[in-house]
């Protein structure tokens, strides 16, 4: 269509429709999981988890930097940046979809409400909401990409008969490859759109300057993942991988041969290999169980708060039939409008969907297959998030389905008074915006930064602090890099130190020169400056004997010493390299440092050291003596848990430091594999309560500790909207 002339105005008016809704619904700090890790290292230009994300870290810190007249906090800004390229990607889908309805339905109404319907369901489908209102993945970022290459195959095509048409094709390629820097989510489009320019104008295929600047678009854009040896050479405190190369041409080779050659720590960070994913022939679950699993997560996408409960097949049904029926009809729509776009569009969707299932091979779904009892053996969140540009589409095609048919019915009701008849029909699209919003909407969400908060305040100055996995750790990291609180404390993420470039950053980070000073983070805290900051290293292992820690089992009893106290550990124990340097750490630290744990379970109960733990707050303190002759401690009721409770401390912190926004009053706690967050505030209320009782403390206080320890309990059973299955 030669005198075709897209909408811009109008999809710029949708653009600013859907961001006006991620804003309002728009979390206002960080959030759990990899939220954290990603504000954090966009802040200070660090590296997260492998593959590095270099395109995402460079871009949002421009964006930090040049939003920085808004006066908006840190993460504000980057969670901003999730929902301004998510409703940008429904900008352009806005005009592909009413490029599509244009060749179906004559005259301006039906495009164009068809493709407000397509951008509004898209837009408002459970997983697309809920990521596009905090940076919790950079898959905001790789979605755009794809709408954009889907809005330039489609221009490429209008004009192709125009000379340098074909640049428009190059523009596309060379997004898809530099959004690969961001995410390999980015190049799923690549399928489609080969097949796509194929059925077009395959001759393009064959022109020499085509190909010539396609290479020289790949080149550049896969060049962005040198910034990750490049800022691994100077040390940001998040470094992870620790991708430094020797040589520029050991970097360069890695990068152009996607890690398989040249500098081995930058191929290790590109191609993840510390995940050891298994082959996709090695079936992790059934495929057909991994089916079900996207199912599950689809029926979560169009009606979201009909059910708490998080399996398939209950009261949501009849919404994800309505918008399977809607998507196939905007298929069918596609398909008789253009087999050259249907062609994209199907191979797109399969992709998107069957090919990602099959591709990313999970293990059982988090909340499903309850017979598998070993929880090894299921993922340990949800994993919807993989799938999100496969359900923006989804919504998208069923936008377009229903525009469709409220335009067929137009046709056959000639009478303006009987066409009123069918404005009804249109309400289906705002299903999932009034049935998803108070599950997607992030909203006064604070529950993140206030554990981070509650964990750092309750470590003792120059403290080294042991966590479990990431989603204890991000939020600290957050807090001390971002917010500047409690960076004193040595945060030890003890599944990292299964690693060989995580060990030697800890102790670099501690060296006396390096280390940063105690300020406390409250008025109310109860703890005081100490007379001497650490005058060592968390550790005095070098480099080389911190390689040579390998784990294993022990066939002779083996003793380790720590401070005054020998743990003997019997012949036939088996302990793995994290838990020896565990122990070095600990070791090396008595005396200088407050050892301090995230939880009892864990590393603590590994390490057979829960007899000498003291509650400090929500942390656990480890104390060489007898807890028993520590002045101020009381030890609470087995049937609670035995703990020993330092009372005065835990009190103060629990009444007068601690935040609680968004974890006491909560109505709904979206992701279930967190709420052992609400779990461990329950916990600690429940055990200061029966403390403040042997302690002979008033019986006001008493009610009070209970109360909040039921508030807490409603919480964590996930929320008073309905309980987890």
């Amino acid at each position: 269509m030669d005198d075709y002339r897209p909408p811009y105005r109008a999809a710029a008016l949708a653009f600013l429709a859907v961001l006006t809704l991620y804003v309002v619904t728009l979390a206002p700090s960080t959030a759990l999981w990899d939220a954290s890790e990603y504000i954090t290292t966009a802040q200070i230009l660090g590296i997260p988890h492998p593959p590095g994300n270099p395109l995402f870290v460079v871009l949002s810190r421009t964006w930090i930097l040049l939003s920085a007249p808004l006066g908006l906090p840190v993460a504000v800004r980057v969670n901003l940046l999730a929902a301004v390229t998510s409703a940008a990607a429904s900008g352009f889908l806005f005009l592909v979809a009413h490029r599509i309805l244009v060749g179906y339905a004559p005259g301006r109404r039906v495009p164009l409400v068809g493709a407000a319907a397509a951008t509004l369901l898209g837009a408002t489908a459970f997983t697309v909401w809920n990521q596009s209102t905090v940076n919790e993945k950079v898959y905001t970022l790789s979605v755009l990409i794809i709408a954009v290459v889907s809005w330039l195959a489609i221009r490429w095509r209008d004009r192709r008969a125009e000379p340098g048409s074909a640049r428009t094709l190059v523009l596309g390629i060379y997004l898809l490859v530099l959004g690969s820097t961001n995410h390999l989510m980015s190049i799923l489009p690549l399928p489609a759109l080969a097949l796509y320019v194929l059925m077009v104008q395959p001759r393009v295929l064959l022109r020499v300057d085509v190909w010539g600047r396609a290479i020289l678009a790949l080149i550049i854009g896969i060049s962005f993942n040198l910034f990750l040896p490049i800022r691994a050479e100077l040390d940001p405190v998040i470094n992870e991988g620790d991708p430094v190369c020797e040589t520029a041409a050991g970097a360069v080779v890695a990068v152009y041969t996607q890690g398989r050659t040249g500098c081995e720590a930058l191929g290790d960070v590109l191609v993840r290999r510390q995940y050891a994913k298994p082959s996709v022939t090695l079936r992790q679950a059934p495929l057909g169980h991994q089916l079900l699993n996207y199912f599950q997560y689809f029926d979560w996408q169009w009606s979201r708060g009909v059910d708490p409960d998080e399996r398939p097949g209950n009261a949501r049904l009849l919404f994800t039939l309505l918008f399977i029926g809607l998507g196939a009809g905007g298929l069918w729509v596609v398909f008789h409008k253009d087999r050259a776009v249907f062609s994209y569009v199907a191979v797109l969707m399969l992709t998107l969907t069957v090919g990602l299932v099959f591709y990313l091979n999970f293990r059982f779904g988090f909340s499903l297959a309850p017979e598998v009892v070993d929880r090894g053996l299921h993922e340990v969140r949800e994993r919807d998030y993989f799938f999100v540009a496969g359900f923006l589409f989804w919504g998208w095609l069923s936008g377009i389905g229903l525009g469709a048919l409220w335009g067929e019915l137009n046709e056959r009701l000639q009478s303006p008074r009987r066409r009123l008849l069918t404005a009804p029909i249109l309400i289906l699209a705002f299903v999932p915006l009034g049935l998803n919003w108070r599950w997607a909407s992030r909203a006064n969400d604070f529950a993140a930064r206030d554990w981070a908060y509650n964990l750092l305040t309750s470590v003792e100055p120059y403290g080294v602090l042991f966590t479990n996995g990431d989603n204890d750790t991000f939020p600290l990291w957050y807090l001390q890099e971002v917010e500047g609180i409690r960076r004193d404390v040595t945060v030890v993420v003890v599944q990292y130190l299964w690693t060989d470039w995580y060990p030697k950053q800890l102790q670099e980070l501690t060296r006396p020169e390096n280390q940063r000073e105690f300020v406390p983070a409250s008025a109310a805290s109860p703890h005081r400056p100490p007379s001497r900051v650490p005058s060592a290293p968390i550790t005095s292992l070098t480099h080389e004997e911190l390689d040579a820690v390998f784990g294993g089992r022990f066939d002779e009893e083996f003793t380790v010493t720590l401070g005054d106290v020998v743990v003997v550990y019997p012949a036939g124990t088996s302990i793995g390299r994290a838990q020896l340097l565990a122990l070095a750490i600990i070791r090396d630290s008595v005396g200088e440092r407050p050892i301090h744990f995230a939880s009892r379970a864990g590393l603590m109960s590994d390490l057979g050291l829960t007899q000498r733990g003291i509650r400090h707050g929500i942390t656990t303190s480890l104390h060489l003596r007898d807890p028993s002759e520590v002045a101020g401690v009381v030890q609470i009721d087995p049937a609670l848990g035995g703990d020993w409770v330092d009372v005065d401390r835990s009190l103060t912190l629990a009444r007068d430091v601690y935040s609680y926004r968004g974890l006491r009053d909560r109505d709904v706690w979206t992701d279930r594999a967190t709420l052992n967050i609400p779990w461990h505030f329950y916990a600690l209320h429940l055990q200061l309560q029966d403390a403040a009782r042997r302690s002979g403390l008033s019986e006001d206080l008493i009610q009070e500790l209970g109360q909040a320890a039921e508030a807490f309990r409603i919480v964590a059973q996930g929320g008073r909207l309905g309980t987890p299955s």
